[in-house]
């Protein structure tokens, strides 16, 4: 008994397979009209059967097959793009589905089509149009993805962004001739003041302040050199040289260093690194009544004369100084918006320090030109 159930279970198995397998209709594919791609109609026709092959809905006929039968039948092929023509084929053939299309150039894009025929019914059962940007060297992944969502599979949406988004990010897949992206350009904006710096700007300059507002317009260029560009995020280097305080009547020099990662998908970035400036600083001392001194303000006073000076001396800034180079960490976050080829970074900054930490905002512009090619 136990053998005749066992029997009986495994017929039902093969039943429900042949089943499986009679459902699938058997969808034949002749050429794909290809015009300035990269490729031609029977090449194309190959990439896009066996797209259709993965996706294990219809029992696609091998390619082999269908050149035999075309043969046999001396039927020709070479421009049989149209409804009515792979539906003539089709009953030719014996095939219940025929697949066809055409991916061409059209100026500055590749325009997909394709249609899907039932052959039986004479009607075309599924039509698919898609725009790509003029990428011929990425006609792979354009029959991928065109192919998938065709028929409502899964696809890498990141990778269709970007070879279907004129203005989608910059990536080695829609600037496939480029390994380096240069986005330089002018940067302006503010850097405010807190703690002992905050007090120190605003002190007037008889007692070494700077008699200013702590907040300074800034402005100067950024020099990107980017050395990641894959997937979903960029890698680079940044050199800001600035100039801070124009507004008020000083200049001071700085320079920063930052590494750097952005997000291909919506511009977000996160940077850090040093700045270097130029800022004056002097030896002095407070006296009793906890006022600023300079050290050269003692040795003057004829009151002072053969008298070492009993406080204690320490540097600090001092408009009055001599002007040191001073290094301090940058942290730094912002977003690149687009408009057209138009890029604007937006950027916030921090730089801690023991005397006070400064906050600002910048903001610039620049335009992707030429391509760069890497002389590597």
């Amino acid at each position: 008994m136990k053998s005749i159930a066992t029997l009986s279970l495994i017929s039902m198995g093969l039943m429900l397979n042949a089943q499986s397998v009679v459902k699938k209709q058997n969808l034949t594919v002749l050429n794909i009209d290809a015009k300035n791609v990269g490729a031609d109609a029977v090449t194309m026709g190959n990439m896009v059967r066996i797209e259709l092959e993965k996706l294990d809905t219809f029992a696609v006929m091998d390619r082999y097959d269908v050149q035999y039968l075309v043969e046999k039948n001396k039927i020709s092929v070479a421009n049989c793009y149209g409804q009515t023509c792979l539906t003539e084929v089709g009953q030719i053939i014996g095939a219940e589905k025929m697949f066809g299309g055409t991916i061409e150039q059209m100026g500055k894009t590749i325009m997909v089509t394709y249609r899907l025929i039932d052959v039986k019914e004479k009607r075309i059962e599924k039509t698919y149009v898609h725009e790509f940007l003029n990428l011929p060297e990425e006609i792979q992944n354009i029959v991928k993805l065109s192919i998938a969502e065709m028929f409502g599979r899964k696809y890498d949406n990141a990778l269709m962004d970007k070879l279907s988004k004129k203005y989608e990010f910059d990536n080695s897949n829609n600037n496939p001739n480029q390994e380096r992206l240069r986005l330089d350009g002018p940067r302006m904006g503010f850097v405010s003041y807190t703690g002992g710096l905050y007090d120190r700007i605003q002190e007037g300059k008889n007692s070494g302040g700077f008699d200013a507002f702590p907040a300074m317009f800034q402005f100067g260029y950024q020099f990107e050199k980017q050395y990641l560009n894959e997937g979903k995020v960029q890698a680079l280097f940044e050199f800001v040289p600035m100039i801070t305080g124009l507004d008020q009547g000083y200049f001071i020099p700085s320079a920063t260093l930052l590494h750097g990662i952005r997000s291909n998908i919506n511009g977000w970035e996160f940077a850090f690194g040093p700045t270097f400036n130029l800022m004056p600083f002097a030896y002095g001392y407070y006296d009793e009544s906890g006022n600023w001194n300079l050290n050269s303000d003692w040795n003057k006073s004829p009151e002072n004369a053969g008298i070492t000076n009993p406080h204690e001396t320490t540097k600090r800034l001092d408009s009055r100084g001599v002007y040191e180079l001073r290094s301090s960490f940058v942290l730094a976050a912002g977003r690149t918006f687009r408009s057209g080829k138009l890029n604007i970074p937006v950027n916030a900054f921090v730089i801690p320090g023991k005397d006070g930490w400064r906050f600002g905002l910048s903001f610039g512009f620049n335009s992707k030109n030429k391509p760069v090619t890497s002389t590597n």
